[in-house]
């Protein structure tokens, strides 16, 4: 014997409304509702953002011991980087491979590092200990 399902006006109204934005009632409810929808909106893997880095240009930010700055265009599909210091030069460093962090060198020239610390070594020039800012 077949019996027919008995769905509440309740739950009725629930599946209908799956997928609908839910009624706001104020400010304070609309403030809620997009925290909510934000929070649920598709989140990228560390695969998906890796590979978003791997096919783009990166600007960092350094500044180094004794005041130096360092502006440093990460140009990672030609697996390359400028590094611009405060006096106008500019170097163009080759990626590395690095067991951790980066690694770019030429001619000399070195720039390692990792999280937000790194080491800028120029031919000829003690290395500088700097940090990435901003």
């Amino acid at each position: 014997m077949i019996r027919p399902l008995l769905i509440s006006a309740g739950l009725l109204a629930a599946l209908s409304a799956c997928g609908e934005p839910t009624p706001v009632t104020s400010d304070g409810d609309a403030v809620q509702q997009r925290a909510v929808e934000a929070q649920t909106a598709r989140r990228r893997t560390g695969a998906e953002i890796q590979e978003r880095m791997l096919h783009r240009q990166v600007q960092a930010s350094y500044v180094c011991e004794g005041g130096d700055r360092l502006t440093v265009d990460f140009d990672n599909p030609r697996e390359m980087a400028t590094v611009r210091n405060s006096f106008g030069e500019a170097f163009d460093l080759h990626m590395e491979r690095a067991e951790t962090g980066i690694w770019y060198r030429a001619g000399g020239n070195e720039l390692r590092g990792q999280g937000t610390t790194a080491v800028w070594t120029v031919r000829d020039r003690e290395t500088v200990d700097c940090r990435a800012v901003d």
